[in-house]
């Protein structure tokens, strides 16, 4: 028996053999060739070939995990059309008479390191991009047989180094138990498909693939990060009852349903939920969803040559209001920038995009872009309970004249005789803390608060969030982070406006009943964490933790803060 440790990526417990999922032998020799047009031609039936299976992957993940995630296959798709990448290949087999597979893999991997070196996570995460899809043509070129976990057809747990998004969007759910890999944290690709997927994952456990032999029986705890290789048939017998134990509470979450979520003292708060596409919204309500606390509307934007028209746009927004009846809706106007660029825009390149030229700073500038989506806004406004929200406000100048901007639109599309929302709420994302330390004059003028916390923690403890060396400082309970959200609430309350929150933190079982006695209004979150988090706040009485509040936000340290929750609020 070994014991592993890594991060819970995915809730659930998962019991089967193991399936190694391993990279095909991609060795090749570079060779002199006498043809290079031959070569060329390899090269593009290879593109081909990779294409069209992509296409199916794409559409597989659209069917099952809805058009977010078939977005990230649409990037995939680019990279094989780009003749940036493309055009250097076919040189260097005309300049240096080498074979196809030498070519492909030496550009590929020049841009693989140009970009892995940047200072910006986008192009980062365009250097995994180009290495998932580069290995699959590579693989064709040397007639190797790519792994295909679609054609899993036996209950199993996946071991691999790490799941592409393409190697995740193939699990069949009926046979993958579960996964677990060497890398990887919970904001991965595969770890967020995995949740929508609901299939148990442990990501980052350093060395699961040197441990792990072919078949061997394999526990995955999705619930405390735990692997166990070759357990004792004890370990198994009570993993299995941990097993029965989680399937039994989901099915008493279930039944809360169509429940509203009201403390042990009579207190209500709202459960949202975070989407991205109009496909999710079944996810919504069939998880007992409240409202839409954050519709991410930069999914319309990415993975197309060109800007969503306003049409386009109107009728993904008017589905999600339609489909929510009259349940809140708050819609985030566009945030591109940062990790999420738009190659037909041109955007300048920044020394740090996280703090550069994104969301709203770009929307002001080019509000050719703003106009047209507020007019979808407010022309899909009528068909249900719409809230616009701006994100990355710093000032309060950037408010009004987004505001401003809203209205025109507004007087605008009456004038022409169309249809528009009349009573809807304006309010903006705190993620910046010079924001959040002056949220009481921000309060006069919003109608809502909706705080951001992935970006409010890593700019407060300047540590980016995603860089393994500095995320111990990545600290969700932090004092400091919490007298923030704190400021933030209070203000909204002086002023008689609410205050949610859209980050990761509003569904985290800690933060929970620390966001309750803070007096948070609105918790929004993964689909798949509302009903668990139902559970959670029936249990709690929101005075009893508002009895709390000034001694954790004295308190010196997160993990001060976790030891005195866990104790509280029965977590221990």
């Amino acid at each position: 028996m070994t014991h592993l440790q890594g991060i819970a990526a995915s809730s659930g417990i998962a019991i089967a053999k193991a399936y190694r999922l391993e990279a095909p032998d991609l060795s090749y020799t570079k060779n002199s060739i006498e043809e290079p047009d031959r070569e060329i031609k390899r090269l593009h039936d290879a593109l081909e070939i990779s294409k069209s299976e992509l296409e199916k992957i794409k559409e597989h993940t659209r069917n099952s995990l809805g058009d977010e995630h078939a977005e990230i296959f649409s990037a995939h798709l680019l990279v094989l059309s780009d003749p940036e990448l493309i055009q250097p290949m076919e040189d260097k087999i005309k300049s240096e008479n080498v074979n196809a597979e030498a070519a492909l893999d030496e550009t590929a991997n020049m841009f693989i390191d140009m970009f892995k070196n940047m200072d910006n996570e986008y192009m980062k995460e365009r250097a995994a991009d180009i290495q998932d899809v580069t290995k699959r043509v590579l693989a064709h070129l040397l007639e190797a047989e790519f792994p295909d976990p679609a054609l899993i057809n036996e209950q199993v747990v996946i071991v691999a180094e790490d799941l592409t998004p393409s190697d995740t969007a193939q699990l069949n759910k009926e046979f993958v138990q579960g996964f677990t890999t060497d890398i990887g944290g919970r904001t991965s690709h595969s770890a967020i498909m995995a949740r929508s997927l609901e299939i148990p994952a442990v990501v980052g456990t350093k060395d699961i693939t040197k441990k792990a032999d072919k078949d061997v029986m394999i526990i995955v705890d999705g619930l405390d990060g735990d692997v166990i290789i070759d357990p004792s048939d004890e370990q198994i017998a009570s993993y299995k009852e941990k097993q029965a134990q989680f399937e039994e509470k989901k099915k008493e979450w279930a039944k809360l349903k169509d429940e509203a979520t009201v403390t042990e003292d009579g207190h209500h708060v709202e459960l949202a939920a975070n989407i991205g596409t109009p496909e999710d919204v079944d996810g919504v309500l069939d998880n007992g969803g409240e409202g839409i606390g954050l519709y991410r509307t930069e999914f319309l934007y990415m993975g197309k040559n060109q800007l969503p028209t306003e049409e386009e746009q109107f009728d993904a927004y008017s589905s999600v209001l339609k489909q929510m009846g009259d349940k809140p809706v708050v819609v985030r106007t566009l945030d591109i920038g940062g990790d999420k660029e738009l190659d037909y825009l041109d955007l300048p390149d920044e020394m740090n995009p996280f703090l550069g030229y994104r969301a709203i700073r770009l929307c002001l500038e080019r509000d050719d872009i703003f106009r047209t989506q507020l007019r979808a806004l407010l022309r899909a406004g009528v068909y249900g309970n719409l809230k616009i929200m701006f994100p990355m406000i710093a000032t309060l100048d950037e408010f009004r004249q987004a505001k401003a901007i809203l209205m025109e639109e507004k007087d605008n599309l009456k004038s022409e005789g169309v249809d528009v929302a009349e009573n809807f709420e304006v309010g903006m994302m705190v993620e910046i803390p010079a924001t959040a330390v002056i949220a009481r004059q921000f309060a006069k003028e919003v109608d809502f608060f909706s705080i951001g916390t992935n970006d409010l923690i890593q700019y407060t403890m300047a540590a980016d969030r995603m860089n393994e060396r500095v995320s111990y400082l990545y600290q969700p309970y932090n004092p400091a982070i919490l007298n923030l959200v704190s400021n933030v609430i209070d203000a909204a309350h002086a002023e008689g406006k609410w205050a949610g929150m859209c980050g990761e933190m509003a569904g985290d079982e800690i933060a929970i009943p620390i966001l309750l006695s803070l007096g948070l209004d609105e918790f929004s979150m993964s689909a798949t964490s509302i009903l668990p988090a139902r559970t959670q706040l029936l249990g709690l009485s929101q005075e009893e933790m508002k009895g709390y509040k000034d001694e954790l936000l004295s308190m010196g340290t997160a993990d001060e803060v976790v030891a005195f929750v866990k104790e509280k609020a029965g977590l221990a």
